[in-house]
C-alpha cells in the first residue's frame, strides 16, 4: 500500500534534532522564568536559532530578534515573526544600516541581551538605562570587543564560548566540519595534496586545521600564541613564518576573532588562484580594503558567493563572501551541525534562566558559564544520546502560544 507523504521543511528537520531545546521548552512552559520579560538578540537568523528563540517564547519571554551582518535566512525570520518573535530588519551587508536594527533593538530596553558578537551590549553604552538585568555572549570576537569596556558593565553576562562543552562540542568538533563543508560546496576544488594554511589554532582553528588534514591537505598553521604554535606542531601540522605560509598557500582559512589578519599588504605574496575564506565571526579577518586595492583591476562575481580579483600582475585571487563566515555563505548555508548547536543553545537557555530566576552576579561581567550550567546541559546531552525514547517534533509543535 502507498501513502501519500508529508513534505516538510528544514525547519521541521532542524527542530525534530534540538532534542535538548525541545525538552527545555517543556521544561520552561511550567515554570516560565522570564514571564513579563524581554529578551533582545542579534544573532545568525537560521533554523537552529529559531528554534532557541522559540524555547525562549516557551519560558514566557517577548522575544525581539535582528540577525547578524550577511547571515539571516528568510525562510526562518517569516517562521519566526509568524510565532510572536518580533523581527527588526532584514538581510544586509551594510553594517551602518545593521548597527540601526541593533540601535533599534537596544532601543525598546530589553530586560536580557542574548549578543552574539559583542553589537547589542556595546549598543547599549551608548545609551545606557535602568533594569537590564544582564544577559550572555555568544563569540570570542564578543568578549574581546566588551573587555576593554568591561568596567562599565555592571550586570551578569556569560560568555557561552568560554565553556568547555562549547570549545569542544561546537569549535573543535562543529566548526571544522562546517567550515570545510562550505568550502566544499561553495568552490567544488578537490583538498587533496593541497596546501591550505589555517590562521589561528584556538580550539575554533584546531577543528578547521584537523578536517583539511582528515581530507587529505597538507596543512599549514600560523598562530601569534607560542603555546598554541607548539601545540599545533606536535599535532603534526606545519608550521612555519608568515609569508611563507602564505606564499605557499592553495587556500587559506581565517579564524581567530581579530581583525586585519590579511590585509593589502598581502597581496604580492597570495599565489595565482588562491581561495581566501573567513571562518571568524566578523568580516574584518580578510580587510575588506583587499578587495578596492590598487592593484586590483577587475572581479568576476559567481553566484556560489565567490568573487574572482583580478591583479595588475595576471594572477587571480579568490575571496569567499567577501570575507564574511564561510560556514553561513553561499547557497543553502547550514552552518554548524545540528546537535552541536543544540548543546551550545542549551548553554544559552539555562545562561539566561539563571540571570532570569536572580542567580547571577554584578560581579559576574564576561566569565564563562556556571559550572553548575556546565554539567547540567552535559549530564542532560549524554541521558538523550543514551536514551532509546523517540523524540518527535516539526516546526508546528514548538509554537504554543505565550500568554
Amino acid at each position: 500500500m502507498t501513502t501519500e507523504q508529508q513534505t516538510l521543511s528544514r525547519l521541521d528537520w532542524v527542530i525534530r534534532n534540538t532534542r535538548l531545546l525541545t525538552a527545555i521548552g517543556d521544561e520552561f512552559e511550567a515554570t516560565r522564568p522570564f514571564a513579563g520579560l524581554r529578551i533582545a538578540t542579534g544573532i545568525h537568523l537560521e533554523p537552529k536559532t529559531a528554534s532557541l528563540l522559540l524555547t525562549l517564547r516557551r519560558g514566557g519571554a517577548t522575544v525581539t530578534a535582528t540577525g547578524n551582518l550577511n547571515s539571516t535566512q528568510t525562510e526562518t525570520t517569516d517562521f519566526l515573526a509568524a510565532n510572536g518573535v518580533t523581527i527588526v530588519g532584514h538581510q544586509t551587508r551594510d553594517a551602518e544600516v545593521h548597527r540601526g536594527f541593533i540601535r533599534e533593538l537596544v532601543a525598546g530596553r530589553p530586560d536580557l541581551i542574548l549578543d552574539n558578537g559583542g553589537e547589542l551590549f556595546d549598543a547599549y553604552l551608548d545609551a545606557p538605562y535602568p533594569g537590564l538585568l544582564g544577559g550572555t555572549e555568544e563569540t570570542t570576537s564578543g568578549r574581546m570587543r566588551l573587555m576593554p569596556v568591561r568596567g562599565r558593565l555592571t550586570v551578569p553576562i556569560y560568555v557561552i564560548n568560554d565553556s568547555p562543552i562549547k570549545q569542544f562540542a561546537e569549535n573543535l568538533h562543529a566548526v571544522g566540519q562546517s567550515v570545510f563543508e562550505s568550502f566544499m560546496r561553495i568552490t567544488n576544488l578537490s583538498t587533496n595534496g593541497k596546501r591550505v594554511t589555517v590562521f589561528g589554532y584556538g580550539a575554533c582553528g584546531q577543528g578547521v586545521a584537523a578536517n583539511f588534514r582528515s581530507a587529505n591537505a597538507l596543512v599549514t598553521v600560523v598562530e601569534n600564541d607560542p603555546v598554541r604554535r607548539l601545540q599545533a606542531l606536535l599535532d603534526g601540522f606545519i608550521v612555519t613564518d608568515r609569508a611563507e605560509a602564505i606564499s605557499s598557500a592553495d587556500a587559506i582559512v581565517t579564524v581567530t576573532g581579530a581583525p586585519s589578519i590579511l590585509t593589502v599588504d598581502d597581496l604580492p605574496l597570495f599565489r595565482d588562484g588562491v581561495v581566501l575564506g573567513n571562518a571568524g565571526h566578523f568580516p574584518w579577518e580578510i580587510s575588506p580594503e583587499i578587495e578596492t586595492a590598487a592593484e586590483v583591476t577587475g572581479a568576476e562575481a559567481f553566484e556560489s558567493g565567490l568573487s574572482a580579483l583580478h591583479l595588475g600582475d595576471g594572477r587571480i585571487v579568490n575571496l569567499i563572501n567577501h570575507g564574511h563566515m564561510l560556514n553561513l555563505s553561499g547557497p543553502r548555508p547550514l552552518g554548524n551541525s545540528i546537535e552541536s548547536m543544540d548543546i551550545g543553545f542549551a548553554l544559552q537557555a539555562r545562561s539566561l534562566e539563571h540571570i532570569a530566576t536572580g542567580g547571577g552576579l554584578r560581579t559576574d561581567t564576561l566569565v564563562p558559564v556556571p559550572r553548575s550550567i556546565d554539567a547540567s546541559v552535559a549530564n542532560a546531552f549524554v541521558a538523550l544520546r543514551t536514551s532509546a525514547a523517540p523524540v518527535e517534533g516539526t516546526a508546528a509543535a514548538l509554537t504554543t502560544p505565550v500568554a
